[in-house]
């Protein structure tokens, strides 16, 4: 199937209620997970479901086809309440988004154990060495995050490092997502991303590319998978709106905007190409809104994109 048909059919069924129905329409869907790898999502994708209805959600991510969730946290319920509804509902975890503060991570390393993870994943390290800014914020509204600089992304990448240590003693390997704002430029021209790349060791510290943030921010996840080898073991698919130019912005007019996967900006051919030589583990989608119906049509349309990846 050519990029563009799908990018119709998936504008088709977001809308017409297909997803379920998209392996007998189209035979050649069967066998055609990108990478070759579980249909995964990011649980903060149908954050507002899964807050009403935690059991109902994971049973319904099931039905749509995923084999794989990460955690975005558990809801109400333990990590082992949550362990639970995930073997009922027939899902893995292989990941688990922690808020890890730099201070206390035991308890939270036992949690991401409990419900089966080996990824303990953690992203914005940065608020916890260079809070950001709120001032004059209305009530709601994103703060805006101030410059690192060189000195501190090498000081992320300590701590980091730190991180990875700890994660490995408690039998689990350490991952770092990224936003738009790793992608400062410092003063040789590089990306605050590379600071942390070239300053992490190669075994503790692992990376979750979010393609959406990555290029948003005009940076090129095949160009890090071909540069880093043995670095990134896990992927975001996420899509925006097409931008006038790229953002390293959270907040804003300048914070990209969301969309369904295959109706916004980013080519993911090459990169599954790229993310396949490179090893990677595990692919989730995640979207960040506005969501055009819902946050679970979205994720129906974002297992026929997985789903028709080849």
């Amino acid at each position: 199937m050519q990029s563009h048909t799908r990018r119709d059919f998936i504008r088709f069924a977001g809308n017409a209620g297909l997803a379920l129905g998209a392996g007998a329409m189209f035979p050649r869907l069967a066998k055609a997970d990108a990478m070759g790898l579980p249909p995964g999502i990011q649980l903060y994708s149908v954050r507002t479901d899964f807050a009403k209805d935690t059991p109902g959600t994971l049973k319904e991510l099931r039905e749509i086809g995923f084999l794989e969730v990460e955690t975005a946290g558990f809801g109400s319920y333990s990590a082992k309440e949550f362990r639970a509804l995930l073997d009922d509902a027939g899902l893995k975890a292989p990941s688990a988004h922690l808020k890890l503060t730099l201070t206390s991570f035991a308890p939270l390393f036992d949690d991401a154990n409990t419900i089966g993870a080996h990824y303990a994943t953690s992203s914005s390290l940065q608020t916890a060495l260079h809070p950001p800014s709120t001032a004059g914020l209305a009530p709601g509204q994103r703060s805006t995050m101030e410059p690192l600089g060189l000195d501190g992304f090498k000081k992320l990448a300590d701590a980091m490092n730190d991180l990875g240590g700890k994660a490995k003693a408690a039998g689990l390997q350490y991952a770092y997502h990224n936003h738009n704002y790793e992608f400062e430029k410092m003063p040789d021209g590089s990306y605050g991303y590379d600071v942390l790349v070239n300053n992490t060791d190669h075994e503790l510290v692992k990376f979750e590319i979010d393609c959406g943030w990555m290029c948003a921010a005009g940076a090129n996840p095949v160009t890090y998978m071909t540069k880093y080898p043995g670095r990134f073991r896990m992927l975001h698919i996420k899509d925006f709106q097409p931008m006038g130019a790229p953002s390293i912005s959270l907040s804003g007019p300048a914070r990209p905007k969301g969309t369904d996967l295959g109706q916004g900006f980013i080519d993911y051919k090459p990169i599954f190409a790229a993310g396949k030589s490179a090893g990677i583990q595990h692919a989730f989608s995640e979207q960040e809104e506005p969501f055009p119906v819902s946050q679970m049509a979205s994720a129906k349309v974002a297992y026929i994109f997985l789903h028709a990846a080849s």
